[in-house]
């Protein structure tokens, strides 16, 4: 798995794997994709450990000649289970084990073969793999349509909340939000501490394993300067240019700039339209971004009236964004830091808190979009972030305090009054209804 953890977190893609086991027995494999370090070869072997009486894991970063060369030849599925059992001293149970790929993309091969062993049936099979390799090394062979695949992101808030070892705050603030309960500012206050501090540790379990231990700020800066450092090589290996890197580093000043799109030839310079598709595509496929796309008309259907051209980028963990915001200072020169933690961070500051809202509300299983239209001949009204919920879309503005005024929401809303269901404005105080509008607390994003 590339490094050592001394902690199996609970995680929520567990529920999905149990609920793809029990409904699809054997009929298809399942693909366990998402950036590197995200925990997924970690959960996969837990659930393997726990869920049959028997697995092995071919872990395809270090596995041997004879094992990467089965998948060449499939036309004795005996003698390939034979050969497995001996290598990894297991025996196979027929419906009762389970085979890891994990990293497939090492071994394309082995990811093709997935249609004949699943056809076979005799066992389960899972996958994990990073897919800004996935796509690259698997560009000569059948991807199975036998494979169904679940995204895999950085520990979400309640995750970490539970890393913590606090199982009650989220279910009550559930509570609270579907009963649209006021609790006062001072309980806010205090859940917002809680939060400061997922925003600088972060979702990456590595991150969080060294809060755990150490309870010291630097070196958790260090353990997620490590992992960017991961990342920027990765980018290195498919674009030897550095463009895709200085796409990635660049994202805290786009935001900070708060210009309505990434402006990605001030970064890189003029790019041919099919060089630029192909590094963006790069960076989604990698999930270490998320992209929020610009919608030319807000409607149900956002998808349909997605801008490609037009865009935002978040960086997936926020905790890595903090880091990357300060990257060439030493962490005791990261501001960030102290501010978050003493509650003073200043307005110019706020990108912190956009980003973390893009990423609680991803993660929650939505596709990011936001709109911007003309106030007057030079200004803009800007909605930060748009959802779809039933034949209504939900507008939400983000403000880095407690901030309360919501012209964008006011405008937006009745220039498509017709459309607009629930309106929120995301900051750092309690829950309350100001007219139509319901003030979140940050903490509360993902219940949107």
């Amino acid at each position: 798995m590339g490094y050592i953890m001394d902690k199996v977190f609970k995680r929520k893609v567990y529920q999905q794997l149990l609920e793809w086991k029990e409904t699809e027995n054997g009929r298809t494999a399942i693909l366990v994709e998402g950036a590197r370090r995200v925990g997924k070869s970690t959960i996969v072997e837990l659930f393997a450990k726990q869920e049959y009486e028997t697995y092995i894991l071919i872990d395809f970063n270090k596995a041997s000649k004879a094992i990467i060369a089965l998948w060449d030849d499939l036309n004795d599925l005996n003698v390939i289970f034979l050969k497995l059992q001996q290598e990894y001293r297991v025996t196979l149970h027929e419906r009762k084990s389970v085979i890891v790929f994990d990293e497939v993309q090492h071994c394309p091969k082995a990811r093709q073969a997935i249609k004949y062993l699943v056809q076979d049936g005799r066992y389960d099979y899972i996958e994990t793999g990073s897919l800004i390799s996935i796509h690259k090394n698997t560009k000569d062979i059948t991807i199975p349509s036998e494979e169904d695949s679940i995204t895999m992101y950085p520990m979400d808030y309640e995750e970490f909340r539970w890393a913590m070892g606090d199982t009650a705050s989220i279910p009550l603030l559930k509570q609270q939000f579907e009963k649209r309960i006021s609790l006062g500012d001072d309980i806010a206050r205090s859940k917002m501490r809680d939060l400061r501090l997922y925003m600088l540790v972060g979702g990456m379990p590595q991150a969080v394993n060294t809060y755990l231990d150490t309870n010291n700020l630097g070196l958790v800066d260090k353990t997620k300067r490590g992992i960017i450092k991961l990342y920027l090589q990765d980018f290195q290996k498919i674009d030897a240019t550095g463009n895709a890197e200085r796409l990635f580093k660049n994202i805290p000043a786009q935001i900070s700039n708060n210009a309505s799109r990434y402006q990605p030839y001030t970064v890189i310079g003029q790019q041919t339209e099919s060089k630029m598709a192909e590094l963006l595509q790069d960076l989604e496929e990698s999930k270490t971004v998320l992209f929020c796309h610009h919608c030319t008309d807000p409607n149900v259907g956002l998808s349909l009236n997605k801008d490609l051209s037009r865009y935002k980028m978040f960086v997936a963990d926020t905790g890595l964004f903090v880091t990357l915001a300060f990257w060439d200072k030493r962490y005791t020169d990261n501001i960030i830091y102290d501010k978050l933690l003493s509650d003073k961070l200043e307005a110019n500051l706020g990108y912190v808190y956009e980003n973390l809202v893009a990423q609680m509300l991803a993660s929650a299983g939505n596709e990011l979009y936001y709109y911007t239209f003309a106030k007057d001949a030079k200004h803009n009204y800007e909605i930060d972030f748009i959802l779809s919920r039933g034949n209504k879309v939900c507008p939400i503005e983000v403000k880095s305090s407690g901030y309360k005024t919501h012209k964008s929401l006011d405008a937006f809303s009745e220039k498509f009054s017709s459309r607009v269901g629930e309106r929120y404005l995301v900051y750092t105080k309690d829950l309350r209804k100001d007219g139509e509008t319901m003030f979140v607390p940050i903490y509360m994003t993902g219940l949107i």
